[in-house]
């Protein structure tokens, strides 16, 4: 019987020296354990300054929806986001399962190319040759901590229902939840209490809305 590789910290830990020395400062890795609270889950990155983070913060919205099974295959490259402080940055995510087929580390690579963006646009102003469409772009969010996580994702439903939560009804709030719960927000700690807070419904209310939803998804 062929036996199966066991992905081991070490191990990767030698992949992120590799890309690290190979790729210089401009571009960050990051290596996530996801057994771990997801307020915690870098367990190693190289070149932190390019978003801020460091060993001991969340992961991003996208490793949220792979743990809460909204995306199966969560394996994504050549993608293109913004950070907070303006940074266009080229991305490529891989998750890694464990023996038993359970999702356990990600390992991620953020190229930052503001610079060589605006050399790029700075030629085409002046050649004045139509390069095409840019890439499809992918909504990642980057922080420190899934306070800020989960208070980006609520700002997005909001924008998503299209109501501020003083002015929505049952239907609104409802559909508030659905999108939270596909972007596995309610898998960060006490995420239900800030959404009762914001809401303004009890957590009785909260499990039943919560409970339809999924019932209705099935």
């Amino acid at each position: 019987m062929e036996e199966k590789f066991e992905f081991g910290e070490e191990w990767l830990k030698q992949i992120l020296d590799l890309l690290e020395q190979q790729f210089g400062s401009h571009c960050e890795v990051v290596l996530h354990d996801l057994s771990r609270p997801y307020d915690s889950t870098i367990i190693d990155i190289r070149n932190g300054h390019i978003t801020g983070r460091r060993v001991g913060d969340c992961g991003s919205n996208l490793g949220l929806e792979v743990i809460r099974g909204t995306v199966k295959n969560g394996d994504k490259f050549n993608y293109f986001t913004n950070t907070r402080d303006g940074k266009i940055l080229r991305s490529s995510s891989i998750y890694l399962k464990d023996s038993q087929g359970k999702v356990r580390y990600s390992l991620c690579i953020n190229v930052d190319i503001t610079e060589s963006i605006r050399f790029e646009n700075y030629l085409h102003e002046n050649n004045r040759y139509n390069i095409g469409e840019s890439e499809e772009q992918t909504e990642e969010i980057f922080v420190d901590n899934v306070h800020d996580l989960l208070e980006d994702l609520l700002q997005k439903g909001i924008q998503f229902v299209g109501r501020q939560p003083g002015e929505m009804n049952k239907e609104n709030k409802m559909q508030l939840l659905e999108f939270l719960d596909k972007k596995g927000a309610f898998l960060i700690s006490k995420s239900g209490e800030k959404v009762c807070e914001v809401l303004g419904i009890s957590k009785y209310t909260f499990y039943n809305y919560l409970e339809a939803i999924r019932k209705n998804n099935e």
